[in-house]
C-alpha cells in the first residue's frame, strides 16, 4: 500500500468513525459524508496514487494548475471541485472545467459563471462561502447577505445552488469548532426555510476539524494535509 493510500483509508476510519459517534447527524438529516481531496499544489502523480485507492473527488484553487492536471489526467474519471477564490478574468475557464465551485461570493461572479457555462454541460454544481467567523482576512459573505446571494444564484440557469461552504478560524477549541459548523448549518436550514430552496451541501471540515463538522452535519470535507502531507 502507498503512503497515500495508507493515509486515504485512515482518514476514511476517522469519517466512518465521526458519522457512528455523531447522534446529531440523524437529526438533521444528514447524508453520508463525501471526501473531497485537495490536490492542490500536489503533482499529477499524487493524484493518481489517490485515484487507484479508490478517490474520485478532487479539488484545485488555482485554475490553469487545475486545468492543466485535467488535461494530464483525462484518462481517469475524477469530479472535479474549484475551492478557491474565484477572478472575474477567470470565470469561463472555471466554467468550462470544473464541475462543482464553492467559493461564490458574489452574485457577479455568478452571472458570469452561468452566462458562460456551456449548455451541452451539465449544470455547474455552486455553493455559497460564507465568513462565519467574520474575519475581514477571510473570503466569504456575511451571513446577514446570504440570504440575498442565495436568491440571486439559485435563479440563474447552467447553475445549481447546491448548499454552503465555510472555512472557519483555526482553533484547538472543540466547543468553538462545532459553534462555527453549527451557524453553518443553521443558516442553511434558515435559507431553505426563508427561500423555499432545497440546498443539501454542506462544505466544511478540513483536516484537523473534520470529526466536529461531520457532528454538525457537514456533507463534504475538503481534506488535504491528511491526504497527501504537508506542502512545503
Amino acid at each position: 500500500m502507498t503512503a497515500i493510500a495508507a493515509n486515504l483509508q485512515a482518514v476514511r476510519t476517522r469519517i466512518a468513525a465521526a458519522e457512528r459517534e455523531s447522534g446529531s447527524r440523524s437529526s438533521h438529516g444528514a447524508p453520508p459524508v463525501t471526501l473531497l481531496a485537495v490536490s492542490k499544489t500536489w503533482p499529477e502523480a499524487a493524484i493518481r496514487e489517490a485515484s487507484a485507492a479508490g478517490q474520485r473527488a478532487f479539488a484545485e484553487s488555482y485554475v490553469q494548475e487545475g486545468i492543466d492536471k485535467q488535461s494530464s489526467l483525462q484518462d481517469v474519471p475524477l469530479e472535479w471541485h474549484f475551492v478557491g477564490p474565484v477572478q472575474s478574468n477567470k470565470t469561463r475557464l472555471v466554467a468550462a472545467h470544473f464541475d462543482w465551485v464553492h467559493s461564490i461570493e458574489r452574485e457577479k461572479i455568478a452571472q458570469r459563471l452561468s452566462e458562460q457555462r456551456e449548455p451541452s454541460l451539465p449544470p455547474l454544481q455552486v455553493c455559497l462561502q460564507i465568513n462565519v467567523s467574520g474575519e475581514a482576512s477571510k473570503s466569504g459573505v456575511s451571513p446577514a447577505a446570504a440570504a440575498n446571494l442565495a436568491r440571486s444564484v439559485s435563479a440563474l440557469p447552467r447553475l445549481k445552488l447546491r448548499g454552503l461552504m465555510c472555512i472557519p478560524e483555526a482553533t484547538d477549541d472543540p466547543l468553538l469548532q462545532r459553534h462555527r459548523f453549527a451557524q453553518l448549518r443553521q443558516l442553511l436550514e434558515a435559507l431553505n426555510a426563508e427561500l423555499g430552496l432545497n440546498m443539501d451541501t454542506l462544505s466544511m471540515g478540513m483536516s484537523d476539524d473534520l470529526e466536529a463538522a461531520i457532528a454538525e452535519g457537514a456533507t463534504i470535507v475538503r481534506i488535504g494535509t491528511a491526504i497527501f502531507g504537508s506542502r512545503s
